[in-house]
């Protein structure tokens, strides 16, 4: 066993070099993606999202849970059928950071710092549609296949298999192989902004409240800010570029609010 483990392991990596292939984001840029099949994604994305319901505490205020999944459906009710599809679920975690994160397989996190910038149903729409925006561009594929590689995948495709002590001996959990909640690039980053703003302005959320979430995150932040912004774009570019693109999106959100896409979540 221990002769044939290695030689089925190179056979697997080689298989996951050849099944990548390169993508166009829903911006426009190249992408190169398919270390992990979607399926295989969305397992990874439940398994982390159960590591950190385990690993964390999540808040005991109902109505807090109940706000964050009235944002969190009324976001994904106008997602396209292929991410729409999913069960999606919501957890909120008590930490006092200002963070949140989506998740492969329609799992969303978000922390009770978050509150203290999101100050109002349409600042926490602009912070989960920007998560959701992560997945719906699929940086958690370009992320494991970029960066993780092949012989990362063959790791996490053993724990998908029950094969714990491999992942262990390479990190521990999903969460660390994969590289979840880690800083997402630039590029990245910027990307969920685009998609973000349109999707919450698709839910009929106010788009300009993306450009005062950032304003509150920067004023929390103050000279260190937080980890969150650690790789996001530069503070006053971003600013600029969600406020051009919130007059534009406009439009997009009286449309949502004429045909009844109204949300009511606090």
């Amino acid at each position: 066993m221990s002769r044939t483990r290695p030689l089925a392991t190179a056979v697997l990596a080689a298989a996951l070099v050849a099944a990548c292939a390169t993508t166009t984001s829903p911006t426009g840029r190249t992408q190169y993606v398919g270390a992990v099949s979607q399926a295989q994604l969305d397992q990874l994305g439940a398994k982390a999202f159960a590591e950190q319901k385990a690993s964390k505490p999540q808040a005991s205020d109902a109505a807090q849970r109940r706000y964050v999944a009235c944002v969190t459906d009324s976001i994904v009710a106008g997602l396209p059928a292929q991410w729409r599809a999913y069960r999606w679920e919501s957890a909120v975690f008590v930490d006092d950071e200002p963070n949140a994160f989506a998740l492969p397989g329609g799992k969303v996190g978000v922390y009770t710092g978050i509150f203290r910038v999101a100050r109002d149903q349409d600042q926490l729409a602009a912070v989960i549609a920007h998560e959701v925006g992560h997945v719906v561009a699929r940086h958690h594929d370009e992320r494991i296949t970029r960066q993780v590689g092949a012989a990362g995948a063959v790791n996490l495709l053993g724990a998908l298999a029950g094969d714990y002590g491999q992942v262990a001996a390479q990190g521990g959990s999903i969460l660390a192989q994969a590289g979840f909640l880690l800083p997402n690039s630039r590029a990245q980053e910027s990307e969920a902004d685009v998609v973000g703003q349109r999707l919450m302005a698709e839910a009929g959320y106010d788009p300009r409240a993306a450009v005062v979430l950032w304003r509150n995150m920067a004023e929390v932040g103050g000279a260190r800010p937080p980890r969150w912004l650690s790789t996001h774009p530069d503070p006053a570019s971003r600013l600029r570029e969600l406020d051009t693109r919130a007059a534009s999106l406009e439009p997009v959100m009286e449309q949502a609010r004429r045909a009844g896409r109204m949300p009511r979540c606090r």
